[in-house]
């Protein structure tokens, strides 16, 4: 004995057609993208918040002094180059005065 329907015949299983199964599929592929997301932590990409850390050029600094003093995991050379796309630096020359945007220390 199965489902009867108002009529007294059996109903028929409920299946699903190709572009059913589909649909469902990527439903689900989205939720477990979607709780993937919400529970991985953040990555290099997130900034902590406030002001960027800045340093005034004092006489006799140059750009690879700076970079030595204020190298991460990277390393000097990474850190330099860092110093000189974060200020749109076209050489390796600072003035004296000269405020200089540094990366965040990971």
């Amino acid at each position: 004995m199965g489902r009867q329907g108002a009529n007294g015949h059996e109903k028929p299983p409920i299946r699903l057609t190709r572009r059913g199964r589909v649909v469902v599929f990527c439903f689900l592929l989205a939720l477990a993208g979607g709780l993937v997301a919400l529970t991985s932590a953040p990555g290099q990409a997130a900034d902590p918040p406030g002001p960027a850390p800045t340093v005034i050029v004092q006489p006799g600094d140059t750009l690879w002094d700076i970079a030595s003093r204020t190298k991460g995991r990277e390393g000097r050379d990474a850190t330099l180059e860092e110093i000189r796309r974060l200020n749109n630096l076209a050489g390796y020359n600072i003035d004296a005065g000269q405020r200089l945007v540094l990366p965040r220390r990971r």
